[in-house]
């Protein structure tokens, strides 16, 4: 195992169209939200340990998840955890871990990726991953993984990708021409019937020199907060320091920040069964389901006449469906859901009435 590689895990999310499954203090990234035995943190740190020493394994968190972090990813090393006072995006975030790494190995080549993602091909995922980070130590690229789209999907970033030239191992990594945020319906068929548009994935790999250049040249103002702490980091120092650059700093994407900006980005188009896990939909997508169609997570269910739901319930309590069809039910210690699934867009604004209606303890 290259002892150079890296991973930084982004875990700051707090979720909220996943409520009440996901809520304020513990986001779905620390729930077994596919009903496997795992988390989604735990999936995500797992499978980077393939790539990379766990030793090289960072997380970015809020500072409220921290104990989170450490009781479930137990071999972690405390000083890996990064702990942010305010979320501001994922440019600061990443400009944080890289400096820190920086610190430790000049020569590091890094993989960022979100805790929350679901890959059912990990073979192919690891496979993927490592000839990204060949692909970025030997050149100076920042490299994203793009993925092959299966439905003119609005809810995802675009990548479009100049298919005339291939670059890397078997040709794999193309340029990148065009980054499209969130396109409408009409759009996003066109880009499907194109050929040369992927999805954005969100997982970056590069070297941590690259990715530095990148900063100081397209987000100095962030690069430079970040690289002015570096004598705290490991040191009693840091949180104190770390206090102070995230009042100061701004939030950011790193795709509008610098990918969006820099003419040295690469994809990869990759196919090993990506799901964001971003709404009750994708999860009903990713969860296996029965003749009828319906996703079920936990033991007792007995539904009639129920087709094309998503359900959710704690082992050992019965539960009896009975006439629904494309609905979201969800049992959650104190909070139960019951959504028809084509209204799932608005959960945020149920939750919003909920705090205004009975408080914060239930979101």
């Amino acid at each position: 195992m290259n002892k150079d590689n890296y991973c930084v895990i982004m875990a700051g999310g707090v979720g909220a169209r996943f409520w009440p499954m996901s809520r304020t203090m513990r986001p779905k990234q620390f729930i077994d939200i596919l009903g496997t035995g795992e988390t989604l943190i735990q999936q995500t740190f797992r499978r980077f340990s393939v790539v990379c020493p766990p030793e090289n394994i960072f997380v970015v968190t809020h500072e409220n998840y921290r104990e989170q972090v450490l009781e479930q990813l137990p071999a972690i090393l405390p000083d890996h955890v990064l702990c942010e006072p305010v979320r501001r995006n994922t440019a600061p975030c990443i400009a944080y871990a890289s400096h820190k790494i920086a610190k430790l190995n000049p020569n590091a080549n890094i993989v960022v990726a979100p805790s929350d993602h679901i890959i059912l091909k990990e073979e192919v995922f690891t496979n993927t991953i490592k000839t990204a980070l060949a692909a970025a130590s030997e050149n100076s690229w920042l490299i994203t993984l793009g993925i092959m789209p299966s439905r003119p999907d609005t809810g995802y970033g675009y990548i479009q990708f100049d298919d005339s030239k291939t670059y890397g191992p078997n040709g794999q990594v193309r340029k990148v021409k065009t980054f499209t945020e969130k396109p409408h319906y009409d759009l996003a068929v066109s880009f499907l019937q194109s050929g040369d548009f992927l999805w954005n994935s969100g997982i970056f790999i590069w070297s941590v020199k690259n990715i530095l250049k990148a900063f100081e040249e397209h987000l100095a103002e962030v690069n430079s907060i970040f690289r002015d702490g570096a004598s705290s980091y490991f040191t009693a120092g840091e949180n104190e320091y770390i206090q102070q650059a995230y009042t100061i700093c701004k939030s950011i994407s790193i795709d509008y920040g610098v990918m969006e900006k820099a003419d040295n980005v690469y994809v990869i188009p990759s196919d090993f069964g990506w799901s964001d896990l971003g709404t009750w939909g994708s999860l009903y997508e990713a969860r296996n389901k029965n003749d009828e169609m319906n996703a079920i997570v936990g033991d007792s269910v007995v539904a009639f006449d129920t087709r094309n739901c998503i359900v959710t319930m704690p082992n050992g309590k019965v539960a009896l469906i009975q006439g629904l069809d494309n609905y979201i039910v969800v049992d959650d210690q104190d909070v139960l859901l019951i959504c028809r699934r084509s209204d799932e867009q608005n959960i945020r604004d149920y939750v919003d009435a909920v705090r205004e209606k009975k408080g914060d303890k239930y979101v």
